[in-house]
């Protein structure tokens, strides 16, 4: 008998597993309820019939990942859970190199790069028992805000595959939104972890600068001293309490400057309020402007603050001078405000058609771009839905090392704002 291949242009149907938060799933796995095999066979079904239309991943590590998933069976089944991430499938953006596995950023000249170590950030990621389930497409070198150019073919919006992913890392957030994945691993050097994760509707993260380790990034190739300066680690999940279950395994256990960060959790009361600053002067569309007074609105009925601050969205790009600026940023942004809120793109997401013609930075970074300057941490929620359909994101940006708030902030407005709980038809 002839085997039946699956149509990819057929509705996929989601599991009871498909869009469970990491803690959730992670529970289930502990108390072996399912299987973390079961879990990355869905995946890897959902990979195989996805992305033909999505373009989400480059490589899909199918055997590694199976194989993984069972020794983490066993590693269970002897009473030695290694947490929430065990047995939970991630994706890793092609800029961090895998031992074994084509790390190739979207380029053609680094399509048979083959690393023969795992970055850091990857190293400790497995240790947690995440399995890595394949490397996640991008925009080419990650220089680029819509993710068409890439050696791999265009990543497309699993809203609707004729609009942008965003970028660079558009491969993750297609990935994290549709289900092929649980989270992935990405970085942040104008926006591209941030601006996807809104395309997408999904939660995008970046820490402080330096405080997660990028050695392991395309390591031995040459870079711009700029990027180095500029380039954050970041991941992207469904949800602000998955983002921090990541975060704590990406830090340095070792580091003392993590000691409050790690034994941090989340206020279960969700009594803590906060002052927001929001900029007097807005760069929006009338589309986005008209959803950030709704998410304004929405923090204030649960007990925060708002008020206006002037806040230098367009940075003076001046290398000598980024690290004084950097320490000077507190007093700049956060004297009179706990978090600083706005929105994460400057327009709705942009068709493919419309954003080619534009160049590679076609989505604009101009809301995105200062936090890695001034080396603060943000993250991009979902918000809503523009009249296209597409999703809308904002952001909540912290002082330096000052994470735990803006996961709590973004923690309180997933549980309690009014919106659909939605996820792409595919």
């Amino acid at each position: 008998m002839k085997e039946q291949v699956p149509n990819p242009n057929e509705n996929i149907k989601n599991t009871e597993y498909t869009f469970l938060s990491i803690n959730e799933l992670g529970e289930l796995i502990r108390s072996r309820k399912v299987s973390p095999v079961t879990i990355v066979s869905d995946c890897l079904e959902r990979i195989e019939r996805l992305n033909p239309r999505l373009n989400a991943f480059i490589t899909v590590t199918a055997e590694q990942a199976l194989q993984e998933a069972e020794l983490a069976e066993r590693e269970i089944e002897k009473g030695n859970w290694k947490g929430p991430l065990h047995g939970v499938p991630i994706g890793i953006k092609d800029m961090f190199d895998t031992a074994g596995i084509k790390t190739t950023a979207a380029f053609v000249h680094f399509q048979n790069r083959i690393p023969k170590r795992d970055a850091i950030a990857v190293i400790r990621l497995k240790e947690a028992g995440a399995i890595v389930i394949g490397k996640t497409n991008q925009h080419e070198l990650a220089a680029g805000t819509t993710s068409i150019q890439s050696h791999y073919g265009t990543v497309h919006n699993p809203w609707n595959p004729n609009y942008i992913a965003g970028g660079s890392s558009g491969g993750s957030a297609a990935a994290v939104a549709s289900g092929l994945c649980y989270a992935t691993l990405d970085t942040d050097a104008i926006g591209s972890c941030r601006l996807p994760a809104s395309c997408c509707g999904v939660v995008g993260f970046k820490a402080t600068y330096g405080l997660l380790n990028l050695q392991g990034v395309l390591e031995g190739e040459p870079v711009d001293e700029a990027i180095l300066t500029l380039a954050h680690a970041g991941v992207m999940t469904r949800s602000a309490e998955d983002t921090a279950i990541l975060f704590k395994v990406l830090l340095d256990p070792q580091d003392d400057r993590n000691k409050k960060i790690l034994e941090w959790k989340f206020d279960t009361n969700q009594t803590t309020s906060f002052k927001i600053g929001f900029p007097k002067t807005l760069i929006a569309s009338d589309e986005i402007r008209t959803n950030f007074e709704i998410v304004k609105k929405k923090l204030a009925s649960l007990g925060n603050t708002l008020c206006e601050i002037e806040v230098p969205l367009s940075p003076s790009f001046d290398l000598s001078r980024v690290q004084e600026h950097r320490a000077g940023v507190a007093k700049i942004l956060f004297s009179d405000c706990d978090v600083l809120i706005l929105p994460t793109t400057t327009e709705t997401v942009l068709k493919i058609s419309d954003a080619s013609s534009k160049g590679p930075l076609a989505l604009s970074s101009a809301n995105t771009f200062f936090a890695n300057y001034y080396g603060i941490p943000a993250i991009s929620v979902p918000s809503g839905f523009s009249l296209d359909g597409l999703p809308i994101g904002f952001q909540i940006v912290a002082g330096q090392n000052e994470e735990e708030k803006i996961f709590e902030l973004a923690n309180r407005y997933q549980n309690e704002a009014d919106r659909q709980l939605r996820h792409p038809i595919l």
